[in-house]
């Protein structure tokens, strides 16, 4: 009896035809995911499918193979309709087709979707697209106005279906699978199986084959690596700037949860040097596509997205993702990081998280079956370093590309300025913008602490800030929100870098990050209600920890006897 391992399945294995197999090899297709060595003989054989495969484990090659192994291109007309909750995955699903039909002389595929004209639509399902990927909202819209057929369908394909339920289209969905043909072959894949998914399974589908893989979810993250960084809310940016900084980055998505911050965050971005810019539903669908395509270029480096947005992106750029706010729920996480270490490829998934969210960490640990890995951030040295190491990496590119005419410049240079070779190239160095960073004081950023109690001292939360003591508090009506805005306008700084405030009768004491001479001095003549804040550091004494006050205990009511009727006098 042999030892040897059962060798693992080929593209040429499964029954494919040779246009197919020519067009994965070279696309670099080797082996078949554990979705598509199941999924595309079970096609194949005209079964229906009922797939559970997370995101990032190859299945839309494990239907689209298939359907296009079942396309007669000689008929112009619709013989597949591919279902997706959004518009993103419509036209990654519309150009996976394209890519792997690029040996099928007179394929066609339309991709239909919300916020796009219906007058091209129109015309290229008269034409006949043979491969129509659609958003069910835009799908209803087509089968209102009759320019759909469905006559020649033979696959129906529902990708994400369970998104698609959340998402409320289960009336939408009900109505295609009648409008389609009974002989239709039908696959709907899912990420999860909730009872909806069931429900349409057992309502629209002939006995279908069901591929449920087990591992699924940690197969598919097997190539990400999952760190958590503990930082507090106002250092975010500056810790999203360190991993810039420090980790080999080649593009990045960066995911909030709404569409202000990722405009807000983008922006900032923008202005610290970083070629960012937002995804978001407020976008039309032309600039989401515009920045989907600079990513994908080289042209951006970060893509600042809300959840919705980001859904279906594969860009295989995409080397980390950021979870800058922790998700509202584990399954947001794992699409979250599905984006990148797409197909076996390796990928970083960094997470930021506050002390209070620390709980979340086991939950989203049990969703992938994985240790997320607690690292603390990066360093002044680290930040120094990778400076440094980019810098020098730009110094040796950029020095294949020089020849005799820069030699010459520096000697003529040498000549003119009277200077060492040390002495000019370090003069150099201080006027070349990425160098400047080098010389610039970079400190630690503090991490967020552990806390085990909502009772904890202040001062302990704010670690990492210098406590300063202002004149003026209740006694004068100072109040919080001036205090801040004269903080921001006088002293320099953002409204995220500003700690707790605690009022008391005469002063407040305010977390701040170390201020200079020069804005202690500016701020200290600052007014409000007329009283100079002349603030100064206010360190606690060894030991002691800041509480806030206890609240006065409440007034005890007595209930008053009742008073005896008087008797009314005698008319």
């Amino acid at each position: 009896m042999s030892d040897t391992a059962p060798a693992a399945p080929q593209f040429a294995d499964l029954g494919l035809p040779a246009p197919l197999l020519e067009a994965l090899t070279s696309l670099g297709y080797e082996t078949p995911s554990a979705i598509q060595a199941e999924a595309i003989p079970t096609l194949l054989a005209g079964d229906d499918l009922l797939g559970l495969a997370q995101t990032g484990t190859g299945k839309t090659a494990a239907f689209a193979l298939p359907v296009l192994a079942g396309i007669d291109v000689s008929i112009r007309a619709t013989q597949a309709l591919i279902l997706t909750p959004t518009r993103e995955l419509a036209l990654q699903v519309a150009e996976a087709f394209q890519r792997y039909a690029q040996n099928m002389r007179g394929f066609s595929v339309l991709a239909l979707y919300g916020g796009s004209a219906f007058a091209p639509q129109f015309k290229a399902l008269e034409r006949g697209a043979h491969v129509v990927v659609a958003t069910p909202g835009r799908l209803t819209d087509h089968m209102r106005r009759g320019s759909i057929k469905f006559e020649n369908m033979r696959f129906l394909v529902l990708d994400e279906a369970d998104e698609m339920l959340k998402m409320g289209f289960a009336d939408d969905l009900d109505a295609v699978f009648e409008k389609v043909p009974t002989n239709t072959q039908k696959a709907l894949f899912s990420a999860t199986m909730p009872t909806g998914v069931r429900t349409v399974a057992r309502k629209h589908m002939r006995e279908p084959k069901e591929i449920r893989l087990h591992s699924g979810v940690s197969s598919s993250l097997d190539t990400i690596t999952q760190i958590v960084w503990e930082v507090s809310n106002h250092h975010k940016l500056d810790a999203m700037t360190r991993l810039l900084e420090v980790e080999p980055v080649e593009a990045m998505i960066v995911f909030v949860r709404t569409k202000t911050a990722s405009m807000e965050i983008a922006e900032r971005l923008e202005a610290r040097g970083f070629a960012a810019a937002a995804l978001n539903g407020d976008l039309s669908q032309q600039l989401r596509e515009q920045v989907v395509d600079r990513l994908k270029r080289g042209l951006l480096d970060i893509v600042v997205a809300t959840d919705v947005a980001a859904r279906g992106l594969d860009v295989e750029r995409i080397s980390h993702v950021l979870n800058y706010d922790v998700p509202h729920d584990s399954e947001s996480y794992v699409h979250r990081i599905g984006r990148t270490g797409r197909a076996g490829r390796s990928g970083t998934a960094i997470l930021f998280a506050t002390p209070r969210e620390r709980r979340l960490l086991h939950q989203l640990e049990k969703a992938t079956g994985q240790k997320i890995l607690t690292q603390a951030l990066p360093s002044a040295d680290a930040v120094r370093s990778g400076r440094l190491t980019k810098l020098a990496t730009k110094i040796n590119t950029t020095r294949e590309s020089t020849g005799a005419l820069h030699e010459k410049l520096v000697s003529d240079l040498l000549e003119l300025t009277n200077l060492t070779p040390e002495e000019l190239a370090a003069t150099l160095l201080a006027i070349m913008p990425s160098a400047k960073t080098l010389v610039d004081p970079v400190k630690d950023l503090p991490s967020a602490p552990a806390t085990n109690s909502a009772r904890e001292g202040f001062a302990e939360r704010d670690s990492g800030l210098v406590r300063y003591k202002v004149k003026g508090g209740r006694s004068n009506g100072l109040m919080p929100k001036p205090l801040v805005d004269a903080l921001c306008r006088f002293g320099g700084l953002q409204r995220q870098q500003i700690g707790h405030i605690k009022m008391f009768t005469e002063h407040t004491g305010v977390y701040l990050p170390e201020l200079s001479e020069g804005a202690i001095a500016k701020l200290s003549s600052v007014e409000i209600n007329g009283v100079a804040l002349q603030i100064r550091a206010w360190p606690l004494p060894a030991g002691e920890v800041e509480r806030p006050a206890r609240p006065k205990p409440p007034r005890k009511e007595f209930p008053s006897k009742p008073r005896a009727a008087k008797p009314r006098p005698a008319n």
